[in-house]
């Protein structure tokens, strides 16, 4: 079998892995649950390759994306439930719907209106599955009240800014950035007893607290915490990496040198950076 630019040869690719008796053994005995992580892997891969702005490695990601879509809708069609092309078929119909101003006729021509219409179509959708669900017996219980369309599935500084976001829309929210930062000097605050205190189910609590309303004071700012942590997350490793770097060329290790030796190098790096801008 060879590669191909048309979806119809990776789904035939797919089928074969799949097949009980002569696919591969590992792909065969996968469920939804098992490559549920590694859906969520190529997700952050795939940002990873736009952050390092790779256009080659983010090719490839994407790649592997794909598959991992086409994986999920060939077991849902070994169940017997829907299959790729009602995947693509299930997109395409929600696109053309959510864009009237563009497929049909629609007053809506700035960001703003068509946010606004976004989010009203969203809702009706959101109706008509419900009936759906329910005509089909399935419980409508699995998401509760009005956060209940927030995934828990997100990842947790995602869920926190999804909620603050949705409980926003009623007016559930801070005016301003300045008594957010005033909430966080009282949740550190909090956080200390907490350690004095020695309980670390309470400081477990007062820590989640904490990162909160930093996610929040980040919504206020239009800075994404997630992308914000990602960028420091790089800082981080460039940075000891230079720590690294610095203590193998003088003959020394990482295990050896002392806390204060490593700080030295690290204000150094930061030094670095800061006169190249």
């Amino acid at each position: 079998m060879e590669a191909s630019k048309d979806i119809s040869r990776l789904i035939e690719i797919m089928a074969a892995l799949r097949n009980p008796e002569t696919g591969c053994p590992w792909d065969v005995v996968q469920t939804f649950e098992t490559i549920k992580p590694y859906t969520i892997e190529e997700a952050y891969e795939v940002s990873d390759a736009i952050e390092r702005n790779d256009m080659d490695d983010l090719c490839d990601e994407l790649g592997d994306l794909l598959l991992q879509v086409v994986f999920h809708a060939r077991m849902a069609e070994e169940a017997g439930e829907f299959s790729f092309g009602d995947v693509v078929e299930a997109i395409t119909r929600k696109m053309i719907r959510r864009h009237p101003h563009v497929f049909a006729r629609s007053d809506a021509d700035t960001p703003d209106a068509v946010k606004k219409q976004w989010d009203d179509i969203k809702q009706a959708e959101k109706r008509e599955r419900a009936e759906r669900r329910a005509k089909r017996g399935i419980s409508a219980d699995f998401k509760a009240g009005f956060l209940g369309s927030v995934q828990r599935s997100f990842p947790a500084l995602t869920e926190a800014l999804k909620l603050q976001e949705r409980a926003a829309k009623v007016g559930f929210d801070w005016s301003a950035p300045e008594p957010i930062l005033d909430k966080i000097e009282e949740e550190i605050g909090e956080l200390r007893v907490a350690l004095a205190e020695g309980d670390q189910a309470k400081v477990s609590d007062e820590l989640g607290d904490l990162i909160f309303a930093v996610v929040n004071i980040g919504r206020h700012v239009k800075t994404d915490p997630e992308q914000s942590l990602r960028g420091t997350n790089t800082k981080f490793r460039r940075r000891f990496n230079h720590i690294e770097t610095v203590l193998d060329a003088g003959g020394e290790t990482l295990e050896a040198a002392s806390l204060e030796r490593m700080e030295e190098i690290w204000q150094a790096a930061k030094a670095i950076e800061r006169q190249l801008g």
